[in-house]
């Protein structure tokens, strides 16, 4: 048997392409979640119907390869039962702030002791939240929470530099001008702590962002 056979599946054969795109939320009116959801600031990519018992619509984040799907007669689940839907940011702040001058409702920021118990909603990281981000800033620590009209809930996370083996390492995308900003700023920062060990200006400075930003993205090693 080959080494590349696992359970009878030839892992040699290169995968299908299979781009998650489409969340179901379930709401009970449909012209309220559509006006909460542009109020957002998402892009409005369809509202279709038969005029009578079924109606679509489509938005999608901003940066984001995945949209939402909600209407009529398109899921069979409860108002407000979708729980946990996690949009990724790169500075929860600016996010958080955005949200606030859009006069949405938002939590404060919050991050985890690791306490997986407790009487807090539900996240990734537990069921107590502590006030204010993490304390050292650490990528995927700090959230902030907010809700549709029916309860939906949604969470921003920070994530600032990305585990090992999370993206295609072949490939550097970004999803934002805000989230290219941001990593030409880490890539100054760490550039700053260089040019102080080599003691001299980097003349090659550009090189040197390109690769850290690559590294970082691809979470592979940073350069020194």
């Amino acid at each position: 048997m080959s080494t590349n056979a696992v359970r009878g599946i030839d892992t040699s054969v290169a995968p299908v392409d299979m781009k998650f795109e489409i969340v179901v939320i379930p709401v009970s009116d449909v012209d309220r979640a559509k006006e909460f959801y542009a109020k957002l600031g998402w892009r409005l990519d369809a509202d279709l119907g038969n005029g009578k018992d079924f109606r679509i619509i489509q938005f999608t984040p901003p940066g984001s390869g995945c949209s939402v799907i909600f209407g009529k007669n398109v899921t069979a689940a409860a108002p407000g039962s979708a729980q946990g839907l996690y949009l990724i940011v790169s500075d929860i702040q600016a996010a958080r702030q955005a949200l606030l001058d859009r006069g949405v409702q938002i939590s404060e920021v919050f991050h985890s002791e690791g306490v997986y118990t407790g009487t807090d909603e539900a996240y990734l990281f537990g069921h107590v939240r502590v006030s204010g981000p993490d304390p050292q800033h650490g990528s995927y620590r700090s959230f902030a929470s907010f809700h549709d009209p029916d309860g939906n809930g949604w969470l921003f996370q920070e994530i600032t530099t990305r585990l090992p083996g999370r993206i295609d390492s072949a490939t550097t995308t970004f999803a934002s001008a805000n989230d290219l900003a941001s990593a030409m700023r880490r890539a100054s920062a760490a550039h700053g702590e260089h040019e102080k060990r080599i003691g001299a200006a980097d003349p090659n400075w550009p090189d040197w962002y390109a690769s850290y930003m690559v590294a970082e993205q691809s979470g592979t090693e940073l350069p020194k």
